[in-house]
């Protein structure tokens, strides 16, 4: 059974999250245990190209988490500066009129 790196350009591409159609970790195990059980055992899976493609697969992983998680920052920061905003135009007094008639 041939087996096409992902690095190929012919591979179907994996959607953003939030699509229905996108892969998890679940589904590359599932997908690699699949590769693992159908191998030819005289012309096996080179162990760099898996051990490469699993890399792959953890730093998007950790990629995703980060982005999440900075997205989360973005947001508590946006919610603070306009809370900072909203009291500082609650206690800033309102101009009083200086001039002497």
């Amino acid at each position: 059974m041939a087996v096409n790196s992902i690095t190929n350009n012919n591979n179907p591409v994996i959607n953003p999250p939030g699509t229905a159609n996108q892969m998890g970790q679940q589904d590359f195990l599932r997908l690699m245990t699949a590769q693992l059980s159908q191998q030819d055992p005289f012309n096996p899976v080179d162990n760099q190209q898996m051990v490469a493609q699993m890399a792959q697969f953890s730093s998007l992983a950790g990629i995703t988490e980060t982005n999440t998680t900075l997205q989360q920052i973005s947001e508590q920061l946006t919610a603070q500066t306009q809370l900072l905003k909203d009291i500082k135009a609650a206690t800033t007094p309102a101009p009083t009129d200086t001039t002497q008639q």
